[in-house]
C-alpha cells in the first residue's frame, strides 16, 4: 500500500526557513512525479512545486514561491523535500505531499497519492 508521510512543519517567524520532508512507502519516488500542494481554510488546494518523474526531471514552481522554495529528492531515502526560505505570513497553510505515476501537472485531481499534511505557520 502506498503511504506518504510528511514532517518538518512548525511555527516560525517571517524571514526564517523550514524544510519539509515526505517519505514514501509503496512507491519509488524516482519513478513518480512528486509535488507539494498547500491549503488554507475556505480555499482550494493550490500547487506549490513539483519534481517531474525521471532523472534530470524539471522542477516547476508556483509564481508565489519562485526564488524562495526549492524542491529536491533523495532517492536513497525515498524522500522528497521542500526547502522553504524567506518565509512570509501568506505561506501559512497545511502542506501536502502528492505523487502521480507519470508526467507533469499542477492540478491536484491528477495526483493519486497524498500524505496527511503538515502545518506551517509563519508569524509576522
Amino acid at each position: 500500500q502506498v503511504l506518504l508521510v510528511e514532517s518538518g512543519g512548525g511555527l516560525v517567524q517571517a524571514g526564517n526557513s523550514l524544510r519539509l520532508s515526505c517519505t514514501a512507502s509503496g512507491l519509488t519516488i524516482s519513478s513518480y512525479t512528486m509535488a507539494w500542494f498547500r491549503q488554507v481554510p475556505e480555499k482550494e488546494r493550490e500547487f506549490v512545486a513539483a519534481v517531474i518523474a525521471g532523472s534530470g526531471g524539471s522542477t516547476p514552481y508556483a509564481d508565489s514561491v519562485k526564488g524562495r522554495f526549492t524542491i529536491s529528492r533523495d532517492n536513497g531515502k525515498n524522500t522528497v523535500y521542500l526547502q522553504m526560505n524567506s518565509l512570509k505570513p501568506e505561506d501559512t497553510a497545511v502542506y501536502y505531499c502528492a505523487g502521480k505515476r507519470i508526467g507533469s501537472s499542477y492540478a491536484s485531481v491528477h495526483y493519486a497519492y497524498w500524505g496527511q499534511g503538515t502545518q506551517v505557520t509563519v508569524s509576522s
